[in-house]
């Protein structure tokens, strides 16, 4: 049976989750916590190195600081994205004030930007503050359907 890899965005352990159960909401092995669940979740800079280099899902990054006001209001809308996409892509955001080493592992030039990783590797990236609709439909234009590995 094929498996998708999916990396906790809540301890960091890396899941083999089978195809199949993608959508019966999969929890991680170690913590028990949700794997695909629609919600965005705060991440530091090692689980978004072993996630980006391991996931089969499309895994969405807001790269953000606490004292951006386009960041902060353009949070609710990203959450609403991750919603609306739920299983077909996850989401996490990554607070570079806090994790500055990720923004320039990352070469974020300005916040917030959002960048999509799959299958170990960077496939798009747009910075500025965006309504929900056009997050969801630039993640639709660049992700592609999940492969099992």
């Amino acid at each position: 049976m094929a498996a998708t890899k999916l990396t906790c965005l809540e301890c960091g352990q890396a899941n083999r989750v089978p195809a199949t159960r993608l959508d019966d909401g999969p929890k991680c092995g170690t913590c028990g916590a949700a794997l695909v669940d629609g919600k965005v979740h705060d991440i530091d800079l090692e689980t978004l190195q072993k996630a980006a280099k391991l996931d089969g899902m499309p895994l969405v990054v807001d790269f953000w600081a606490p004292w951006c006001g386009p960041c902060r209001m353009m949070a609710p809308a990203y959450a609403q994205a991750a919603a609306s996409l739920k299983g077909r892509a996850r989401f996490a955001k990554l607070n570079t004030e806090a994790h500055p080493q990720a923004g320039m592992r990352y070469n974020i030039r300005g916040i917030p930007t959002l960048v999509i990783f799959q299958n170990g590797r960077e496939t798009a990236r747009q910075s500025g503050a965006m309504p929900a609709q056009m997050i969801e439909r630039w993640i639709t234009e660049h992700i592609r359907p999940v492969k099992a590995s």
